[in-house]
């Protein structure tokens, strides 16, 4: 039996007015994803989160608003034979200036409805993007 080791992470469906969404592009990775990250030991997702757009994107959130969409899995993007497991929150806002910091070297806003050639991460691809494209 093929175990994958489980990465636990809370990522955000950032959306503005024009209904794009936020994606960003680590630092060594052509793949780019929704917002957020690896939840540290007894950390609720929520929590990581925040603390993930403060550390990345110096955007400061609270909880009444992530509005949860949902657990979904997939291959991580950038840990060849490793599952993400991520809570989905989506966050919906007026800031369009997003500087990346931290790890983060891009950040672009991509309209779901419209192709562009971008490497996208698994679960972006996979789950989130038609998630928004159906909306």
């Amino acid at each position: 039996m093929n175990t994958q080791s489980e990465i636990h992470i809370a990522a955000a469906i950032i959306t503005d007015a024009d209904g794009r969404c936020l994606l960003v592009r680590k630092r060594g990775t052509p793949y780019f994803m929704q917002p957020g990250g690896k939840q540290e030991a007894g950390e609720l997702p929520e929590m990581a989160l925040m603390r993930e757009l403060q550390e990345e994107l110096n955007f400061i959130v609270s909880p009444e608003d992530l509005v949860k969409v949902g657990h979904f899995r997939d291959r991580a993007a950038n840990e060849p034979g490793h599952l993400v497991c991520a809570e989905i929150f989506a966050i919906s806002t007026e800031k369009t200036d997003f500087v990346p910091t931290a790890e983060i070297e891009e950040v672009i806003w991509y309209q779901p409805d419209q192709p562009q050639h971008l490497k996208l991460a698994p679960l972006t691809e996979n789950h989130l993007l038609p998630l928004l494209k159906s909306r």
